[in-house]
Formats: C-alpha cells, sequence, structure tokens
C-alpha cells in the first residue's frame, strides 16, 4: 500500500474513507431518527454511481422500500417523489447529461446581478452577460495572408 509521509494517517484518502464508513455503520445503527434519514440520504447517492438503468432501478426499489419504512414523514414524502420520477431519473443512465452547466451560467448571472446593483438598461445588463458568459476571445485575430 503506498503511503503519503507527509499526510498524517487520518489524513490520507484511503484510511479517511473506511474511518467514514465505520462512523457512518456506527451512525446509522444508533436508532436516531436524524441518524435514519441521514443514513436513508447518504445511501441514495449510489444510485448515481450505476452505469446501467436496470440494475440502477433494482437498487432505488430496494432504497424505496426503506425510505417508505422509514416511518419518518419527511423521508417518506421525498422517497415517494422520486418514485413519481423515477422515469426521468432513469433517463439519466440513458443519456448522461445534467442542468449543472446552465445552473453554473444562472449562479454567474445572479452574481453579475447582484455586484452591478442594477443596471441603467437592459442593454447594458445584457452586455455584461454575454461577456463574462460569453467566452469571448478579446484578443486581435492575426492577419490573414
Amino acid at each position: 500500500m503506498l503511503t503519503n509521509s507527509f499526510l498524517p494517517p487520518w489524513r490520507q484518502p484511503w484510511v479517511k474513507r473506511s474511518l467514514q464508513r465505520r462512523r457512518f455503520e456506527a451512525i446509522r445503527h444508533n436508532g436516531l431518527k436524524t441518524a435514519r434519514a441521514w443514513a436513508i440520504k447518504e445511501e441514495f447517492r449510489w444510485f448515481w454511481r450505476y452505469v446501467y438503468s436496470t440494475s440502477a432501478e433494482e437498487f432505488f426499489d430496494q432504497w424505496y422500500a426503506w425510505g417508505v419504512r422509514c416511518r419518518l414523514r419527511p423521508i417518506v414524502r421525498v422517497a415517494k417523489m422520486l418514485k413519481r420520477h423515477l422515469p426521468n431519473l432513469l433517463s439519466y443512465f440513458l443519456y448522461r447529461i445534467t442542468n449543472a452547466t446552465s445552473e453554473g451560467f444562472n449562479s454567474v448571472i445572479q452574481a453579475l446581478k447582484y455586484a452591478a446593483r442594477g443596471f441603467r438598461s437592459f442593454a447594458n445588463y445584457r452586455t455584461r452577460i454575454l461577456f463574462y458568459c460569453g467566452r469571448l476571445e478579446l484578443r486581435p485575430r492575426p492577419p490573414c495572408h
């Protein structure tokens, strides 16, 4: 096993993962409502690791059964909502696309709007958005010969 001598053992990635797994298991079996809710939420993160929609659907069915049986009203509500949207969730495994890029652009636009504290005209606002989000090439092009 490789070691990073400059990192203490608890900061090394493989040690950290095993420590987190042991803590997760300890909290999961603790019996507290918050621990159960956290465990159910963390378990669902594995859904996105699957490659095929059929295996992801099998995982979801098991997770859904756990989520509905947990007797935690918010978790049951979220589990039922995810069940209603399951075909849309499974389409991710076919196309592997998300709206992360558009959310990133929206975040930049909101930051621009906040930083300006208002624009005098929509044209100025639009110009600033295109300048920051449009990936404009500002260097002059070399002449063609």
